[in-house]
């Protein structure tokens, strides 16, 4: 398998925390950022706070027949300072912030080039040690006005680095247990915060790739290979198998802890380096931002840039298909689902014009009127309910034991589970609690519906 169809993930993983929301330079959190998987300097002062310049992970493989071999994929960002100089009348340069060059805006700024160290087919029999060089240097780019005349420069500067990696491989019931350690080899001293970073490997993960071999899941190992996989050890990275799924052959090395067969939501449009967020959030959150802390943002980095620009000129059925798709849970998803051109929405999330925020917007949803079958008595909204909580165990629940209810509505989980609103009959902020819609929920078995003679009364006792 190519390892293109697993480089999507690898990215989102380099990127992660490259920048966040709002994306500007005058934000506090982009002023002290750079993300998971950092390898520190080794000779780093406490004072810069650098991090620990190692990982190293430990992963199974079952040999096939041939000569097994793993080719090592080690990809990283080195910073790069962009500093811009501004040139006055007699052709002298000085250092500024910024610089507004036909009435936009160029910053200095930290950026990140991407580097990639491959170690091709390493037999598994053989360990190995090396280090590896990765160049520093310095570009400049000059800036020009509309009419030609050079009004600044951009200078982009990167420190060299180090770096060693290291295999071992042994055999362990049956399977191969390989290590990959990675380490960062420079060897200057680093006394500031700014330096440290400058001569770190920032998002640093692995890629690697069986021949003749297929990994072994760690999550999900067979059984055969259960104890050899918890004798695995990890540091500051995590294996996942990669790639489509059912595939043995790739896997991802993630600072991050991840799942098996990770994947990019198939509605993104692009990156927005904050996994944590939703892109559907983040997107409207860059369309309410004015026009000049989009300018802002745009001079920050290139990458932001793409952000701002692919939401200023998002569609408004392509923003639609961030909020996902409405499918009935209990029906089988297609084995492949048409992606419709920008200008039609998707027949899965036909809402017969409603917003998708609206509950008209899902016409087999109606929680005022859908109904759950309790001990063979059909329960809706206005039912009353005994509670019985079994499933929680909070404190709280001990309140509402054996306590009359009222069910507000009843409503469906997307895993098709079934969940009842209440509000308690004696509680005097019932209608309070009503009128704001705020209930408290309840799984059908925890409640027992009241006898049409014990409903009469509660009723009664209440108009009393």
């Amino acid at each position: 398998m190519s390892l293109d169809q697993v480089r999507s993930i690898a990215d989102a993983v380099l990127y992660e925390g490259y920048l966040l929301y709002p994306y500007r330079a005058s934000s506090h959190k982009n002023r002290s950022r750079w993300q998971f998987g950092v390898l520190g300097p080794p000779n780093a002062s406490a004072a810069s706070f650098g991090e620990r310049p190692g990982m190293e992970t430990q992963v199974l493989l079952a040999p096939h027949e041939g000569p097994a071999a793993v080719t090592v994929h080690l990809r990283f960002l080195q910073l790069q300072v962009r500093e811009v100089r501004s040139r006055d009348a007699d052709g002298v340069e000085e250092p500024v912030e910024r610089l507004t060059v036909d009435g936009a805006e160029v910053m200095s700024w930290d950026e990140a080039v991407e580097r990639e160290i491959v170690l091709a087919a390493l037999p598994l029999g053989e360990a190995v040690d090396t280090v590896h060089e990765v160049s520093g240097g310095e570009d400049s780019e000059p800036l020009t006005d509309a009419h030609g005349a050079v009004v600044g420069r951009i200078v982009r500067r990167r420190l060299p680095l180090a770096v060693r990696i290291r295999t071992e491989a042994v055999v362990d019931d049956g399977c191969t247990r390989l290590t990959v350690a990675v380490s960062n080899e420079h060897q200057e001293p680093v006394d500031t915060k700014d330096a440290a970073i400058r001569s770190s490997l920032i998002g640093a993960h692995l890629l690697l790739r069986a021949h003749d071999a297929e990994f072994v899941s760690l999550l999900e190992p067979p059984a055969g290979a259960a104890a050899a996989a918890g004798r695995c050890r990890q540091n500051r990275c995590w294996p996942v198998l990669a790639g489509p799924k059912g595939t043995t052959d790739v896997l991802l090395g993630a600072p991050i802890i991840l799942y098996d067969y990770p994947e990019v939501a198939e509605q993104s449009p692009g990156a927005l380096f904050d996994s944590t967020e939703i892109d559907e959030i983040l997107t409207l959150r860059v369309m309410t931002m004015t026009e000049a802390e989009k300018a802002e943002a745009r001079a920050t980095d290139p990458r932001a840039r793409e952000i701002i620009d692919r939401c200023d000129g998002m569609s408004p059925s392509a923003l639609q298909e961030l909020h996902g798709l409405l499918r009935d849970p209990h029906l089988p998803r297609p084995e492949a689902e048409v992606r419709p051109p920008d200008d039609v929405g998707s027949a899965a999330f036909d809402t017969a014009g409603a917003p998708w925020w609206d509950p008209a917007a899902d016409a087999s949803v109606r929680p005022d009127s859908d109904a759950v079958v309790i001990d063979g008595v059909r329960v809706a909204k206005d039912s009353l309910v005994r509670v019985h909580p079994s499933r929680r165990a909070d404190a709280q629940d001990l309140f509402f034991a054996g306590q009359v209810a009222r069910v507000t509505a009843v409503l469906s989980d997307v895993d098709g589970g079934t969940h009842v609103a209440l509000v308690l009959v004696d509680d005097p902020a019932s209608d309070l609690h009503d009128w704001y819609g705020r209930y408290f929920y309840f799984a059908p078995d925890e409640l027992t519906p009241l006898t049409v003679e014990e409903t009469a009364r509660h009723r009664e006792e209440n108009r009393s």
